[in-house]
């Protein structure tokens, strides 16, 4: 069965946006990036909610094109392009995006449907609401997060309504020169 892995950058304190979406407070590096890259050119999935894909969608399919296009803008590009996107939204519409499917109904039964077919782990990339709603179902299978060396005080969560405790497994953890520190866990199921 394939696998929802959470990625997130978060702050000490656990939030993942502040308290306007302002995600400026994210260290990110050449080192950071290719750390990243090596483990989703291995994934086929990227899972979005709907204000992070259409930021996604905005960005990534022409980052390359540009002339001053970084080596990680270009290999991330190249990977978005042929990546299958899985959007959730109440009000999206489009059955004309290429490689992207919009789950906008009955969502715990088509992730599940979904983690049942072929392919490799589906990244969850950032969306907190999206994040929110598959961990209310129970759907998450583990996390990716980059905690970086900071306190916001307030702003979005990253776990909110926890009805129950999660036990997690730690896989691995890594520490860029940056002061992020990379942390991977599995859910206990």
């Amino acid at each position: 069965m394939r696998k929802i892995i959470s990625f997130m950058h978060i702050s000490l304190d656990g939030f993942v946006a502040g308290i306007n979406g302002e995600m400026n407070w994210i260290k990110v590096d050449e080192e950071l990036f290719d750390h990243v890259g090596k483990r989703i050119s291995g994934t086929d999935t990227a899972l979005y909610g709907r204000k992070t894909y259409q930021m996604m969608q905005g960005y990534w399919p022409t980052a390359a094109d540009q002339p001053d296009a970084s080596k990680h803008d270009i290999e991330h590009s190249a990977w978005y392009k042929k990546a299958h996107k899985l959007v959730l939204s109440k009000t999206m519409q489009g059955s004309d995006l290429t490689n992207t499917t919009i789950i906008s109904n009955n969502i715990a039964t088509h992730i599940k449907e979904i983690k049942q077919q072929e392919g490799s782990e589906i990244l969850l990339f950032g969306s907190p609401t999206a994040t929110h709603s598959l961990i209310k179902e129970n759907l998450i299978d583990g996390y990716w997060l980059f905690v970086n060396p900071i306190i916001l005080g307030e702003g979005i969560p990253l776990f909110k309504d926890i009805k129950d405790r999660v036990k997690l497994n730690l896989l691995s953890s890594t520490q860029f020169s940056n002061g992020v520190t990379e942390l991977s866990y599995l859910v206990e199921k």
